[in-house]
């Protein structure tokens, strides 16, 4: 098919109108992907039962081992194999109707006739499908995290530090309740953001994934029957670390005490740390919307783009409102993920399957969401005269400043007396500067107190930008 009308018929905008954002990802979560990392597995294993030692398999050479390993980048014709022995049978494969069983036939089809042909039957020896699953979603898992997400994520950080730093000086009005507070500097409130998010990349960066490598129900019964003699969580531990070289950040570990499935927990908290992620991102992207709207953050127009059908005056916040949208699809997934899959009745039941094989869908909307996040802050900057100039027409904000001050001298209820004149009033710096000439205070301390401004009023806000996260 076409692929441009792939895409419009796709059901899902994420292989259709964001195909070209997420492509990415196809190579690491599509059903081609699963496939190619079971095959890996399935390989890895054998080739392992080889070197064991204490396993009746003759251990392979370089030039066999080369043999298994050549299939673990399987070509569509390959790929189309393994899901007609799954679905309607294949040559003398009569139809399977199980994904995994599916592998193993298609190894032992494509190793037969070679110097391999008496090692067929330790394919997928003493396993059950969830072990060679978990492995695979796993490294589906870390490579996503790792290859795709982060990255994207610290590119986002980087911008969002890169304004903070920019316009750490220019004072802002802050808002809390909505209503008119204490003012800020534009810089803080984007370091607040980029604090966070680096925060929670730190976490991912230091994920574990936990993955088990013991059998039918979790007891190595076959194994046992086998070889009583192997030391079961040792046999677990080597293969694992074959999946566990210094390239990678995230590590798998064994978890030697499940049911017939891992219980996913480790899942759990990687979706949980990206829907906190999403979280925070989703926040930000809202306050960045409501800054458009107050003309203190503009948008660049782009050439050719409409705005409205209709008003040809519009420039929308659309990036930021696409991301918020995706954040929101994504993270009703992640939530959805972390608690339905560490939940199986007793030893086991087939839910999280389904479940799993739409991990892509949650990290596509995520991705989707950052590069939207990213594409609306390539055309905003600060309007740092209209920023300054709304600061200003609101003088009562350095109340708290004038009353706090006046309570070092020992002056009676200064909070009191300027709630009388300003609390649900306009007032000017004029009104203000009145007040204070009226005070009985010294002229010294009346002169401080006409020195604040509403833009000189930020605290160590522009300080807070520099400190190192």
């Amino acid at each position: 098919m076409d692929k441009a009308l792939y895409e419009l018929q796709a059901i899902s905008p994420i292989d259709g109108r964001y195909a070209k954002d997420t492509q990415s990802l196809s190579d690491i979560f599509s059903e081609a992907a699963l496939i190619n990392h079971r095959i890996i597995i399935e390989g890895e294993y054998l080739i392992y039962l080889s070197e064991h030692g204490r396993i009746e398999l003759e251990p392979f050479t370089l030039a066999e081992k080369t043999l298994v390993r050549d299939l673990y980048n399987p070509n569509l014709e390959d790929l189309i194999v393994v899901k007609e022995i799954e679905t309607k049978g294949y040559k003398d494969i009569k139809r399977t109707n199980h994904d995994v069983k599916a592998v193993e036939y298609f190894l032992k089809d494509r190793l037969k006739d070679t110097p391999l042909e008496e090692s067929l039957e330790w394919i997928h020896f003493c396993l059950t499908s969830e072990d060679v699953n978990n492995i695979a979603y796993a490294m589906m898992l870390r490579r996503g995290i790792e290859g795709i997400i982060i990255p994207e994520l610290t590119t986002v950080f980087d911008k969002i530090e890169e304004f903070a730093q920019k316009y750490k000086e220019i004072p802002m009005l802050a808002r809390t309740h909505g209503q008119p507070a204490s003012p800020t500097t534009f810089g803080k409130e984007f370091k607040v953001y980029s604090s966070r998010l680096k925060r929670q990349i730190t976490q991912l960066e230091n994920s574990e994934i936990l993955v088990k490598l013991n059998g039918a129900t979790g007891n190595y019964n076959a194994l046992v029957a086998a070889y009583p003699d192997i030391p079961m969580g040792e046999f677990t531990e080597s293969f694992i670390k074959r999946f566990n070289d210094q390239s990678w950040k995230i590590k798998l570990k064994p978890n030697f005490i499940t049911t017939q499935i891992e219980p996913h927990d480790s899942y759990a908290e990687i979706f949980d740390n990206l829907r906190r992620v999403n979280t925070i991102l989703m926040g930000f992207d809202q306050d960045i919307w409501r800054y458009i709207s107050d003309d203190w953050i503009v948008q660049k127009p782009v050439e050719g783009e409409i705005g409205s059908s209709t008003m040809p005056h519009k420039v929308n916040p659309i990036d930021f409102e696409n991301s918020e949208g995706n954040l929101g699809l994504a993270n009703v997934l992640f939530n959805f993920f972390s608690s339905k899959l560490p939940i199986s009745r007793l030893q086991r039941d087939l839910s999280d399957s389904t479940v799993e094989r739409n991990f892509g869908v949650a990290f596509a909307h995520s991705l989707v969401a950052y590069k939207s996040t990213l594409k609306g802050l390539d055309k905003v900057s600060v309007n740092e005269y209209k920023v300054i100039k709304d600061l200003e027409e609101h003088p009562e904000v350095i109340t708290e400043a004038i009353q706090t001050i006046l309570k070092t001298d020992g002056f009676l209820m200064p909070y009191e007396r300027l709630k009388e004149i300003t609390r649900g009033k306009k007032i000017s710096m004029g009104e203000l500067h009145e007040f204070i000439e009226h005070l009985e205070v010294s002229d010294e301390l009346k002169s401080v107190l006409k020195e604040i401004t509403p833009s000189n009023y930020t605290g160590v806000a522009k300080y807070l930008v520099d400190i190192k996260i």
